[in-house]
Formats: structure tokens, C-alpha cells, sequence
């Protein structure tokens, strides 16, 4: 399947994108994590214990996630922050923990143990107040992801100088977002990028979730310009000249619910200078994961464990 492998997504940064984004930061600075966690032995195993963390984030929401770390470890420990998909809720992060990594997998709001004080369900969490950079869903949605860093920050067993980001899907968007704002993250792999050039990909492919913004301006068409406006504030290829750190890109030449061109898109935009992409023909939304996921733990293996 012949892809253009040097499009570029329509997707300009705003102004005062930075400008924007301190503001959010400062906002949620100001809000202390108040952290909890609590052992799970149901869901703990032999290579693993598992922890259920809460903390707050912006706008005072509180937010979850599970924590794993290898049973029996000592010492410091290199840490991974796996980011969900949309639909799915976010994985215990056991495998992550038997590979030697103490990792946390962040529930932003709306999603599992996450949802009592937002829930605008799937489909909407992609079209709420997506009009508006200061109400639209993903300006907390966002924020929640990144805290994941200032968790893992306060963990005795973590070593600051080795956190990794992971995420396909949606989950690689923000992966994007993580490693562009908080470089505490020093290598990022990033899968089948979603929330990568939204108004290339409701042109480029006709399913959801991006049709939920095809809906939308179904109903309100006059709405079109804002809703262009808005979403460059969330649009990963706003924040990929921020990534520095070592990146991985992955996506399937079949993909029609992300579509390739925009992956394409986000790997010209990254502005590491160690970057690689990795494209899977004959594959779709799932981006060749069965061969890749090899390719993954190798990248993190050299860049946060030192090719131990």
C-alpha cells in the first residue's frame, strides 16, 4: 500500500500554545497530589505486587490508577508510565513489573475508578466542550496523564533519571504529550499516534472515534472554525518539537481508525535527534504489536536499563 511518507497534517501551533499550557501547569501546581495507595493482593502475583493509587489533579479531580512493581526488588528501579487507549480501560501493568520495571498505569478522568465527578462517556469524551481550549475535555484529561510523573516521583524505589512512556492509540498521543512536557521522561514509544492531526484524520478516515468529530460538525457546522481552533492546543503534532528524549514510532499501513499519514506526520514533527519509524503492511489499528513488542522492550531495555 503506497503511503505518503512525507505528509504533513494541515495542524499549525497556536500563538500562544506555550503561553496556554504554562497557565494549565501553573493550575495544577498549585494542587497538591494528596497520594494514596494501597496494596491489592487480589490482584498481586508471584511476579508482581499491585497497588491502587488515587490522587488529585486539575480542576481538584481525583484520578486513579494501578501501580505494579517487581516482587522482591531492591534498589532503584527503572519506571515506565503506560497511557490507555480510548475505548479500553487502562491494563494492570503486570508485564511491565515481571520485565524488571516498577510502572503505573494512569486512569485519566472518565475512565475506570476515574468517572464519579466526569464521565462523559465513549462515545463524547473526544467532542466535550470541544469548542472551547479552556473547557474541552482533554485540557484535564491531559493534566491527569502527566501527573503520572509527579507519582512515580514520589516513590522511594523509582529512579528519577530512568521513567519511560508507552502508549498506543490514544495511548500514543499522549505518550507524546507526556515526553514533550515533563522531561523526566528520557525515552518514549509511541503506537498507532491518535489525537494526532484531528482534522486530517476526520478527512482521511470515516470511523469512530474520529467520526465523533465528523458528528459533531454534522450538527454544527457553523461550529467548524472553533473546533479547528480549539483542538490545535491538544493536537500531539502541536507538542512534538518539545520531544527530545529517544522516540519509537509504530504504525500499520491498513490502520482506518488512525490513519498512517498522520503517524508519518508526528514522526517528521518529533525534534529528537534518536528517533526511529517502524511501519507494519498488512496490519491495521493494532500496528504490527505482536512483531513490535520485542522491538519495544529492546528500545527500553538499551535506553533505561543500559542494555543490561
Amino acid at each position: 500500500m503506497t503511503i505518503d511518507k512525507n505528509y504533513r497534517c494541515k495542524v499549525r501551533t497556536p500563538d500562544d500554545f506555550d503561553e496556554f499550557w504554562d497557565g494549565v501547569m501553573s493550575d495544577a501546581a498549585a494542587i497538591p497530589m494528596n497520594t494514596t495507595i494501597e496494596k491489592d493482593d487480589l490482584r498481586s502475583n508471584e511476579e508482581a505486587d499491585v497497588y491502587q493509587v488515587f490522587f488529585d489533579s486539575l480542576d481538584h479531580l481525583r484520578v486513579s490508577g494501578w501501580y505494579a512493581v517487581p516482587k522482591g526488588a531492591t534498589g532503584k528501579l527503572p519506571a515506565m508510565i503506560q497511557f490507555p487507549g480510548y475505548l479500553s480501560d487502562p491494563m494492570i501493568p503486570r508485564d511491565w513489573a515481571a520485565k524488571g520495571y516498577a510502572c503505573f498505569s494512569v486512569n485519566p478522568r472518565g475512565k475506570v475508578r476515574s468517572r464519579s465527578q466526569f464521565d462523559p462517556g465513549y462515545p463524547g469524551l473526544l467532542t466535550f466542550g470541544i469548542v472551547d481550549k479552556n473547557s474541552y475535555s482533554y485540557r484535564g484529561f491531559y493534566v491527569d496523564a502527566w501527573r503520572s510523573v509527579d507519582f512515580l516521583l514520589e516513590r522511594p524505589e523509582v529512579d528519577a533519571s530512568r521513567i519511560g512512556g508507552v502508549g498506543g492509540s490514544q495511548g500514543g498521543g499522549l505518550a507524546i504529550t507526556a515526553a514533550a512536557m515533563r522531561k523526566e521522561i528520557s525515552a518514549v514509544s509511541i503506537s498507532a499516534p491518535y489525537l494526532c492531526g484531528h482534522m486530517d484524520a476526520i478527512e482521511l478516515s470515516h470511523t469512530y472515534p474520529y467520526d465523533e468529530i465528523n458528528d459533531y460538525l454534522g450538527t454544527y457546522p457553523e461550529r467548524r472554525k472553533d473546533v479547528e481552533e480549539a483542538v490545535a492546543y491538544f493536537d500531539g503534532i502541536s507538542f512534538c518539537d518539545k520531544v527530545t528524549c529517544p522516540a519509537i514510532v509504530n504504525v500499520g499501513l491498513q490502520d482506518n481508525v488512525v490513519p498512517p499519514e498522520t503517524g508519518y506526520s508526528v514522526y517528521n514533527a518529533l525534534a529528537s535527534e534518536n528517533k526511529k519509524f517502524y511501519e507494519y503492511d498488512g496490519h491495521g489499528h493494532e500496528a504490527g504489536k505482536y512483531i513490535h513488542g520485542a522491538i519495544i522492550d529492546e528500545f527500553f531495555e538499551t535506553h533505561l536499563k543500559g542494555g543490561e
